[in-house]
């Protein structure tokens, strides 16, 4: 199905300002903060004591935390597939204009990648962690791939990214918060910095549809109205393990995340009423007839959504991960 053409000119527009959207955005490469800023050094007389006080701190997180920080890192670690779906957007990969949109991408990107990084390396120090079995994970879900739903439409696209950003933040924010409860003070800051950068990029992709809805109010309801119907899937929904089938293993880590009360689906809704908040829909004026008809539609849907979320049950029967040693 071909775009209408606005799109791809609003996203050039748009993309016009890349540097000032960069520098407000994202943080300078060398004042960053870097994974080593916060592990044992391995040149240091201490590092064997160091690793041995990181393993006493691992030793009593209970088991779904410890299932829930694995799949935030498989998940963060699958940066690659989400690399290269956001250089295939419309609007974004063009070869003749590298510091344009492809350019946040890069930028973007390269900021994300450390939060993999870290969570990995602390996981391996750990000693809670069957690494081969959380890297077999990784690997599948970067060969899967992943269908969220968007196409290549821009649009579309930044509705995801807004949601999922703050989503990922939330869960990020909460397992820091878990972790200090849990006396772990080092892997609270580990998640609550990983956390700030997740906050910082939904705020980007936020105010880019902001932009977009000033621009172009009809068509970028249109496209919040379509992902709202189609659901926000998370970007590890094809997790799987060695010998399961894809996905299976999603529904497993999404059970572990509810009980702990990481993101349960209140935050899917509760993130719903903020963007609709944020992006001033209820107010919205001089749409098109199919895009008030759109508008209406996104504003009943929270609360349609929250009579069957406070039916639903989460499991309590705790899954056995390959990924997890004791």
């Amino acid at each position: 199905m071909q775009l209408p053409a606005s799109r791809i000119e609003v996203m050039k527009f748009i993309g016009l300002k890349m540097d000032d959207l960069i520098g407000q955005y994202l943080k300078p490469i060398d004042k960053n903060w870097q994974p080593s800023d916060f592990l044992p050094e391995s040149d240091s007389e201490d590092f064997l004591t160091d690793i041995k006080l990181l393993q006493e701190s691992c030793r009593e997180l209970p088991y779904d935390y410890i299932a829930v920080l694995i799949g935030d890192t498989i998940t963060e670690e699958a940066l690659p597939t989400y690399e290269s779906w956001l250089m295939s957007v419309e609007g974004v990969e063009n070869d003749k204009d590298p510091q344009g949109w492809a350019k946040w991408v890069r930028w973007w990107s390269a900021e994300e990648n450390r939060h993999g990084d870290l969570l990995n390396k602390y996981l391996y120090l750990s000693g809670r962690v069957n690494m081969r079995e959380m890297e077999t994970s990784t690997q599948y879900l970067i060969a899967d791939g992943f269908d969220i739903g968007t196409g290549t439409d821009p649009y579309k696209n930044f509705v995801y990214t807004s949601f999922q950003e703050l989503a990922t933040n939330i869960s990020h924010r909460r397992t820091a918060s878990l972790s200090k409860q849990y006396g772990n003070n080092t892997l609270s800051k580990i998640c609550g910095v990983i956390a700030a950068d997740e906050m910082r990029h939904y705020k980007a992709y936020k105010a880019f549809v902001s932009k977009i809805f000033e621009i172009d109010p009809s068509e970028m309801m249109l496209a919040f109205e379509y992902m709202m119907r189609e659901k926000i899937v998370m970007p590890a929904h094809f997790l799987r393990e060695t010998g399961v089938k894809i996905g299976q293993t999603f529904s497993h880590f999404s059970d572990a995340a509810q009980r702990l009360g990481v993101y349960t689906a209140i935050d899917y809704i509760d993130i719903m009423e903020s963007l609709i908040i944020d992006w001033k829909i209820e107010d919205m004026r001089n749409i098109t007839e199919q895009a008030e008809k759109a508008r209406d539609y996104i504003l009943a849907l929270p609360a349609r959504l929250r009579r069957v979320a406070e039916r639903t049950r989460v499991p309590e029967l705790e899954y056995e991960f390959s990924w997890i040693t004791r």
